[in-house]
């Protein structure tokens, strides 16, 4: 029972679609807007969660990500959180670039890239074990403090993989397999043993509104499955 008692429950989100998401743009900390359906699909988050119990809401600084939170704040009437650790992965250079552009223009870059290569850092951007380090170690310490409690992280698809990883013991150097759906609705729980997972992207509350990013390398689709609470 102490275990029960110690755990957090994190609801982990995506921030909504911009513009960039559906031309396949590299945001990292550029602070992108949410676009007309990212703005639906952040009200329909709000909507479905708002009988929810929520203790706390934190979010991602950067607007994509603390738009979508305060309309899944305000039904709870509970402010939101902003903490820059939880960012987005900085690109460096290559923020605001398709990944066809990298490929055309930094070849060696972008093999570095599509192996996953963890200590690969793009020239004025993270390196993914550093970018691992950082939003694991904050969502770590978020759920810490409301032990026992239903948190909610609003952040962006590279935070959302970092914690399936954690979550799952998947290496970082491994393709992906799992959907980043914008807005869908991702369950852990935090205790002192680590991040284990409940349920990922569920997305019935958007009702087809979804996008995975395109044309980004690593991601293996599975064969599709329904989304699970």
């Amino acid at each position: 029972m102490g275990r029960l008692v110690e755990s957090t429950l994190i609801l982990a989100v995506r921030h909504g679609e911009t513009a960039w998401n559906r031309e396949g743009r590299l945001q990292g900390h550029l602070d992108l807007p949410l676009n007309a359906l990212g703005e639906r699909q952040a009200e329909r988050l709000g909507a479905a969660l708002a009988d929810h119990a929520i203790d706390a809401i934190y979010a991602s600084d950067l607007g994509r990500a603390a738009v979508t939170a305060r309309h899944l704040a305000a039904p709870h009437g509970l402010e939101v959180g902003l903490d820059e650790r939880l960012r987005e992965r900085s690109f460096g250079v290559h923020e605001g670039k398709r990944w066809v552009d990298i490929e055309a223009e930094f070849p060696e870059d972008a093999l570095r890239w599509r192996q996953r290569d963890p200590a690969y850092e793009p020239p004025g951007g993270e390196s993914l074990n550093r970018f691992y380090a950082r939003c694991i170690d904050a969502v770590a310490a978020l759920a810490a403090a409301h032990a026992g409690q239903t948190i909610a992280v609003v952040a962006h698809g590279g935070v959302l993989d970092c914690l399936y990883r954690a979550a799952t013991r998947v290496d970082l150097q491994a393709p992906r397999s799992w959907m980043l759906g914008n807005a869908s609705i991702n369950r852990l729980l935090h205790s002192p043993q680590g991040f284990s997972l409940v349920g990922w992207n569920d997305d019935q509350h958007l009702q087809g509104l979804t996008l995975d990013d395109p044309g980004v390398p690593g991601f293996m689709p599975a064969a599709p499955q329904p989304a699970r609470a």
